[in-house]
């Protein structure tokens, strides 16, 4: 590490610190595949203590921008999401997160959060499509 304790840029690119980039905010990016099926199930974001609590506890946690709160994914469904494996990006504002479902992840019942596409020949009042997750 560089002399003030912070780890460098080449540190953070090639070296093994875990070393997490939140923006100003306090979050960074995350994206929840299925474990199995690759499939994307849903991005959301997370602070230090949802970071925390997911290595902790094994169970995907997010912040919640909207309630200003963690929210662990299935607390009020059980469709939690076990954590398989923790992605880090090039320079750590990013993560990808492989989980194993416990049922649906979108709250509206689907697997996936991302169950419509976008058609970009239609006009936006018509533009998305539905697809099979």
């Amino acid at each position: 590490m560089s002399s003030d304790c912070s780890p460098t840029t080449h540190e953070i690119e090639e070296g093994s610190v875990f070393a997490p980039k939140f923006d100003d905010n306090g979050l960074l990016s995350a994206v929840v595949l299925d474990s199995e099926t690759k499939q994307v199930l849903v991005v959301a974001f997370m602070n230090a203590e949802s970071l925390a609590q997911t290595r902790e506890s094994g169970k995907v946690t997010f912040w919640s921008r909207s309630r200003k709160k963690l929210w662990m994914k299935g607390e009020t469904s059980g469709h939690v999401l076990q954590v398989k494996e923790i992605l880090v990006d090039c320079d750590q504002d990013a993560l990808v997160i492989y989980a194993k479902p416990a049922g649906p992840t979108c709250h509206t019942g689907r697997t996936s959060c991302f169950y419509r596409k976008l058609d970009p020949s239609a006009d936006d009042s018509a533009a998305l499509v539905k697809v099979k997750t």
